[in-house]
């Protein structure tokens, strides 16, 4: 992408070409500068898609916002299920091994359900400050566009297809 000078800023241009951006460099990502900030009201896209309509962000930002409503809403039930989970566990006197054991993995499992929930939420509000600060859209590797169908499938995405590839190979 080429860039245009205004003020004390540089605005990253979309769809032209620039040889000294993050996309001509090493593929392992070394060396890649941070993600550039959009232009006021604009999000990242890549090359041949259609820029975000104000009501594409306003359908994202919305998705994200619930999204993050209900995982709260889950993990305040998980917290409660783990408490009383953990209030019975201390009066299983009496018991056999299997009712011992069946609670133990209901215990786990509301805790792993309880963390999976922990973890979306904060990739879900990571994803909200992206859009804020103009951000969104932008692999945090390499610093190219995303893919705006790959965001609209995926809002919290935070790599590109090839970078998240890379990372999977690992």
């Amino acid at each position: 992408m080429s860039a245009k000078q205004t003020g004390a800023s540089t605005v990253a241009l979309k769809n032209t070409p620039d040889p000294t951006s993050p996309q001509h460099r090493s593929p392992d990502g070394a060396g890649a500068a941070p993600p550039k900030r959009a232009a006021p009201g604009e999000l990242a896209v890549r090359e041949g898609e259609e820029p975000w309509t104000p009501a594409e962000v306003a359908e994202a930002r919305g998705g994200l916002e619930q999204d993050a409503q209900r995982l709260r809403t889950e993990i305040l039930s998980a917290e409660t299920a783990i408490s009383g989970l953990m209030r019975d566990s201390g009066d299983g006197a009496g018991d056999d091994q299997a009712d011992t054991g069946t609670k133990n993995i209901t215990r786990e499992h509301e805790l792993a359900l309880a963390s999976s929930a922990r973890e979306r939420l904060l990739q879900t509000e990571r994803a909200l400050e992206r859009l804020d600060a103009g951000t969104y859209g932008l692999c945090e590797n390499c610093g190219r566009a995303i893919g705006k169908a790959r965001m609209q499938a995926f809002p919290r995405a935070t790599l590109c297809v090839e970078c998240k590839q890379r990372q999977e190979r690992r």
